[in-house]
């Protein structure tokens, strides 16, 4: 992350967007934690300077005060912060980014729903970005039940904030260079090369198992409720204060069916224990947690 910063910080240097005082950045941010939970500590000052300076430059502004008002004119306003919000949420994501985790699911989770007599299975990634994340449970899942010689039936949705990430998840088209995260036979068995481009797409019999759709997460708990099997929330977290963390656990654990799952980021334990759920304490590294039968 660090580098990344230092990149765009060199970016602004380069274009010539002007400087962000103290007093502008705190309204920025705070504005940004308002409507996405996101806090924006000062050291990252510079990747908020250098998204909001560049989109602002695009759409005709000169000064980051006339632009914030902008933002709050209304109609326009609202369209263009969904526009602003792209550039300010999209997070680092790869295929298979968490091996443990995506292990877990496919070799222990999704065994046990099989012993069960489960015959469909429900899947959410939050926050998944462009999709690589979706895919990749798609794909694990798709392959645990074949290895299993399950006819059960799946699907995965994926949620995030920004409607330019979701476009490129629904596409289900990436830069060849991606495939390298992407082990062999799943590679041979779920994606197929873009004729004439060098992109790869996910074959339309997998992108027949998954759905995207816009959600903040921050309105979780008015989202309506479809009983997941496994909720995956990974590398999302990270980005609010404590108390947002635990409100966003607790709302994810009201969506989960009775013994549902709950798999988060190494580094993302909340504070306290999240409402409804026991911790599983013969996951390994993997941090889950499910909701009780009872």
């Amino acid at each position: 992350m660090a580098a990344a910063d230092q990149q765009r910080g060199d970016l602004l240097q380069a274009s010539g967007l002007p400087e962000m005082d103290d007093r502008q950045f705190a309204c920025w941010a705070s504005l940004l934690e308002r409507r996405t939970g996101m806090t924006m500590p000062p050291e990252r000052k510079s990747f908020l300077v250098t998204s909001v300076g560049l989109r602002m430059r695009e759409v005709g502004f000169q000064d980051y005060d006339a632009y914030y008002r902008h933002l709050q004119s209304g109609v326009a306003g609202n369209l263009e912060w969904a526009a602003l919000v792209d550039r300010l949420t999209v997070h680092e994501t790869r295929f298979f980014r968490d091996p443990a985790a995506v292990q877990y699911v496919a070799d222990t989770a999704l065994p046990e729903r099989i012993d069960h007599g489960q015959d469909e299975l429900s899947l959410w990634s939050v926050g998944c970005s462009t999709g690589e994340e979706v895919y990749t449970l798609a794909m694990s899942v798709a392959d645990g039940l074949a290895r299993h010689g399950s006819t059960a039936r799946f699907g995965v949705t994926g949620t995030d904030i920004s409607l330019q990430a979701l476009s490129v998840g629904r596409s289900g088209v990436y830069p060849a260079r991606r495939l390298r995260d992407i082990p062999q036979t799943a590679q041979a068995a779920f994606c197929e090369p873009v004729p004439g481009q060098n992109h790869f797409r996910i074959k339309a019999g997998l992108r027949r198992r998954v759905c995207f759709a816009q959600m903040n997460v921050l309105n979780v708990h008015q989202a309506r409720r479809l009983p997941m099997d496994i909720i995956y929330c990974q590398n999302l977290l990270i980005y609010f204060d404590w108390a947002r963390r635990q409100a966003i656990v607790d709302g994810l654990a009201q969506h989960l069916r009775p013994g549902g799952l709950l798999i988060l980021g190494a580094g993302e334990l909340v504070r306290g224990h999240p409402e409804q759920l026991e911790r599983v304490t013969d996951a390994g590294d993997v941090l889950a947690f499910r909701r009780p039968t009872q």
